[in-house]
């Protein structure tokens, strides 16, 4: 696995599914702000209530697949998920089955979100539940004054940068003000 983050603002992602599943990869792509159509068959109930108008119903033709770049599916049939990963994978977008892992081309760490500090757990696949818990775990580490945090050193950083220094010069300003505020220690 190569871990990267992606920025939901460079491509159209589509969510296609049902119940619980799909709500909760909605709601995750909600926090992320991401920009999603959704397309499910149910037309009421809380995930089309979240979805709002959103929410295009049925399932996505090709040319919906060929504008996406990610693609979640969840909830869906085993048959109706790999149906899904090829009809994506066959337009270049990058997809992610719920809980199946071989058809999925990406997974979506556990996550500890502060602002815009995000920290991440994977374990590949192997275990959820020990992400789940390391993620609990962190949550305890890394509280809510961790976003303003990382504004503090976001702004230190600029005025180092428009100083002219090195990055390597800013990477030792950064950890001798974290030490010195005692945040890490």
């Amino acid at each position: 696995m190569l871990p990267i983050v992606f920025d939901v603002s460079a491509g159209s992602i589509v969510l296609v599914g049902e119940g619980d599943l799909a709500q909760r990869r909605l709601e995750l792509l909600d926090t992320a702000k991401a920009s999603v159509q959704v397309y499910s068959r149910s037309s009421s109930g809380e995930l089309a209530e979240l979805a709002g108008d959103r929410l295009v119903g049925g399932r996505p033709v090709d040319a919906d697949l060929s504008r996406a770049s990610l693609v979640f599916g969840a909830g869906l049939s085993e048959a109706e998920g790999a149906d899904l990963a090829q009809r994506a994978r066959s337009h270049g977008a990058l997809v992610n089955i719920e809980d199946v892992k071989p058809l999925c081309d990406f997974h979506v760490p556990s996550m500890v979100r502060r602002g815009d500090l995000t920290v991440t757990i994977s374990t590949g696949g192997k275990s959820p539940g020990l992400a789940r818990r390391l993620r609990r775990y962190l949550e305890t580490l890394f509280g809510a004054e961790w976003a303003g945090r990382l504004d503090t050193v976001a702004e230190l950083r600029q005025g180092w940068r428009a100083e002219g220094l090195p990055l390597d010069e800013v990477s030792r300003k950064t950890d001798l003000f974290i030490d010195k505020q005692g945040w890490l220690s």
